[in-house]
């Protein structure tokens, strides 16, 4: 039998640092324009209460999000071994292109997938290169399209790669914009034989509500009274996202398992977006609830939010090769461990991905 099979990976994380007390001095307003009179040092604080949030990561001024899924990319290929030529496909997700420091215009054509085909060199015209949009969980949908591209006899090699510079897109009079941080991931997938209890996908879920949940995430005008109305910025409804996601994304969990035929306490890790490290967490007691658990394992979920922040697409990618390269302690995989990737975002959209390491 044949399986998709991560044979390698590679992140770029940006180096430039920013703490949460870098917002101290931002002038915050409400949703309705209304200036917030409580103290930053207070906001501040309180948001790392429930964010986990510390600090994150900022692209460099020169660096866009195309350099740095390049990078990752360039990681996971030298990681895997493959020959790029030989590559059938390469997605790239992303949600707001290539946006230079200082501009305010998102540039997307062409394709970021194009613009990193170009730079690996690859002349190869078979290998299909295309962008996808899909909130947060579109790195994760590239694999599943990967996936479901090789079953149909379409793909045997492909490159998915996440990648973005939230930092460029943010209201810095919205205190939601502590969450955002950039970066890339990127992973290369073969289509391979293997054994019934071998390595690769073994199954997916995907849903997509768009009807209030439309606009629980979008793009609007900065708070600021008087601003520009003509730029705008990425905006979410925080308690509406918190809301869904700890109810829905439980569900198509274990959706997930049930199609791939495992049992939840076969699972050894779960590779979660990281967005908020309490709704994280509520998310997987609430998982756990479904099949009539109270209490979650001890080190099931790998976090990196503390330090690297709501990279979007980049997250789940960057936070496999951490663990993978043994660069966040105490997690660590082990042949033949059973995982689960999963994702939320704007749309709103979720996915996962069972799969056999």
């Amino acid at each position: 039998m044949k399986r998709s099979i991560i044979s390698g990976t590679g992140k770029y994380i940006p180096q430039q640092i920013r703490k949460n007390d870098a917002f101290l001095k931002n002038v915050f307003f409400s949703e309705k324009k209304q200036h917030i009179d409580t103290p930053n040092a207070v906001i501040a604080e309180k948001f790392r209460q429930i964010t986990g949030i510390e600090e994150r990561r900022y692209a460099d001024p020169e660096i866009t999000a195309s350099c740095m899924g390049l990078e990752a990319a360039r990681k996971a290929i030298e990681d895997s071994g493959i020959d790029p030529e030989t590559l059938d496909y390469i997605i790239v997700a992303h949600n707001y292109g290539d946006i230079k420091a200082g501009e305010i215009q998102s540039d997307t054509v062409p394709s970021l997938a194009s613009r990193i085909k170009h730079r690996l060199g690859i002349r190869n015209p078979s290998c299909v290169a295309y962008d996808i949009l899909f909130g947060c969980p579109g790195w994760l949908q590239g694999v599943i399209q990967c996936d479901l591209f090789s079953k149909a006899g379409a793909c045997t090699k492909s490159l998915v790669i996440g990648t973005e510079t939230l930092s460029r897109v943010i209201d810095e009079h919205d205190r939601d914009s502590m969450i955002f941080a950039d970066g890339a991931g990127a992973a290369v997938l073969e289509w391979q034989e293997t054994t019934a209890d071998g390595p690769g996908i073994l199954g997916t879920a995907v849903r997509s509500d768009t009807g209030s949940e439309l606009g629980f995430i979008d793009f609007g005008c900065s708070y600021l009274p008087g601003s520009d109305t003509r730029q705008r910025y990425i905006k979410m409804k925080g308690r509406k996202v918190y809301e869904y996601a700890i109810s829905q994304v439980p569900a198509a969990m274990k959706d997930c398992l049930e199609k791939s035929g495992v049992k939840i306490e076969d699972l050894k890790k779960i590779f979660i977006h990281q967005a908020n490290e309490k709704m994280d967490e509520v998310i997987i007691k609430n998982f756990y609830g479904l099949y009539g658990h109270s209490t979650v394992p001890e080190n099931i979920m790998p976090m990196s939010i503390k330090w690297l922040g709501n990279s979007s697409v980049a997250t789940i990618p960057t936070l496999y090769d951490l663990v993978l390269r043994n660069e966040l302690e105490p997690h660590q995989l082990h042949k033949g461990d059973i995982i689960l990737f999963a994702s939320v975002g704007a749309g709103m959209n979720i996915n996962a991905v069972c799969y056999r390491y």
